[in-house]
């Protein structure tokens, strides 16, 4: 019987490969064909008489050939999965799962979508999605090369997002997408803490510099793509991801962006699906600002904390003025650190090395040149007086 139903998967798997892979029919014609005929296998079972009432005549042609890479992405899927149960446990460990658009675990807002992809690849806890379904989130895009108060901003709203309990979308990319990143992952891991929506296969991590950043991502939330295993990082995948960014939110927050910025793109996909788009302001001489107040020229809500994004999407939290999640969304666009340090401790080597991002004991070691015995000494101390803490992976970050 789990032969059968192993087979059957498989059989269900390929059809939805196949018209995934279908020369020149996209997810919006993909999407007619399902509503007419049904699963994949039922499209495939049509005469081309049947499909011409539906698609073109050149579409309904290539339908009826089997593509020549299917065989091949089969393969890999196949592999790609088997990888991941042999190394995968429910231990805050990787998982993956394909998910087509036909699944119960498919997400549902992706189908406000007028192309919503027909095939997902997930990465990380499929576990807590199975359990709790695919959370609230808030979607944060901005620039790849942003100043350091943008970098510090994405940080802290990232962290007060997840502190007040909704997950952070982002895409993985250098900047501000990655600082959104790092600043989820420093809540506490009991819930989806960020979901990454990235622009190549599963198989492939883009930008090499996110490599760490990918794996932590993974063990406290979800990597997703649309692209086929083996996906290179090609300029079309990006924007074309940037729709799915803004649909997995209930809004989209644009920490920094120039005038010609991809975040931008993101802001109207999100427009174009009815959610909210908000924007921090900056210098009005800082072309990294330049997007933001041209966002809010067109009607984009203008935000200063966490708890402004919070109150427009009607997120209601019990957290107060004790110095977490509310209470502290306020701090961060101070023009200084978010981090509750004293300022003889600011001032400490150590710190000033370790920035706001976690940082392994090598790195730092690295940046400082002291030698090993000596930085524990001093880490130890930092950590009794409450000026660093500890984060999953062994790493060390500026107690916020």
């Amino acid at each position: 019987m789990q032969q059968t139903q192993n087979q059957q998967n498989q059989q269900e798997l390929s059809a939805w490969l196949r018209l995934m892979l279908t020369d020149g029919v996209g997810n919006s014609t993909a999407r007619k064909l399902l509503l007419a005929f049904g699963l994949p296998t039922s499209i495939f079972e049509q005469p081309i008489t049947a499909l011409g009432q539906i698609v073109t005549e050149r579409q309904a042609q290539a339908l009826q050939r089997v593509p020549e890479n299917l065989d091949k992405q089969v393969t890999l899927c196949n592999e790609w999965l088997a990888a991941g149960a042999r190394t995968g446990n429910t231990n805050n460990q990787s998982w993956r799962r394909i998910v087509t658009l036909g699944d119960a675990l498919y997400p549902s807002a992706l189908l406000t979508l007028p192309d919503p992809p027909l095939v997902l690849w997930l990465l990380g806890r499929i576990d807590l999605l199975e359990a709790h379904g695919w959370p609230a989130s808030i979607s944060m895009v901005g620039s790849r090369n942003p100043t350091q108060q943008g970098d510090k901003n994405a940080f802290a709203f990232a962290n007060n997002f997840v502190d007040a309990g909704l997950c952070v979308v982002s895409g993985m990319a250098l900047g501000i997408d990655a600082a959104a990143h790092s600043g989820a992952l420093h809540g506490t891991p009991d819930s989806l803490l960020t979901i990454a929506v990235v622009g190549t296969g599963l198989d492939r991590v883009y930008p090499k510099q996110n490599l760490e950043l990918a794996h932590r991502i993974a063990d406290n939330g979800l990597v997703v793509s649309e692209f086929p295993l083996g996906s290179p990082p090609t300029a079309a995948n990006f924007p074309k991801r940037n729709r799915l960014i803004a649909a997995l939110g209930l809004g989209t927050l644009v920490v920094e962006a120039a005038l010609q910025s991809g975040s931008l793109i993101t802001a109207r996909e999100c427009l174009e699906v009815g959610k909210d788009v908000f924007a921090i302001p900056g210098s009005i001489h800082s072309a990294q600002s330049k997007g933001c107040h041209a966002l809010i020229k067109q009607g984009a809500k203008l935000v200063e904390s966490a708890q402004d994004v919070l109150e427009e999407l009607r997120i209601v939290t019990s957290i107060g003025n004790n110095g977490t999640a509310a209470g502290q969304a306020g701090r961060g666009l101070q023009g200084t650190s978010t981090a509750q340090v004293s300022p003889a401790h600011a001032q400490h080597p150590l710190v000033l090395a370790m920035g706001f991002d976690p940082v392994s004991f090598d790195v730092l070691q690295a940046r400082v040149d002291i030698d090993a015995a000596a930085l524990q000494v001093q880490l130890l101390e930092l950590e009794l007086d409450n000026v660093i803490i500890r984060v999953p992976g062994g790493l060390y970050q500026v107690a916020l």
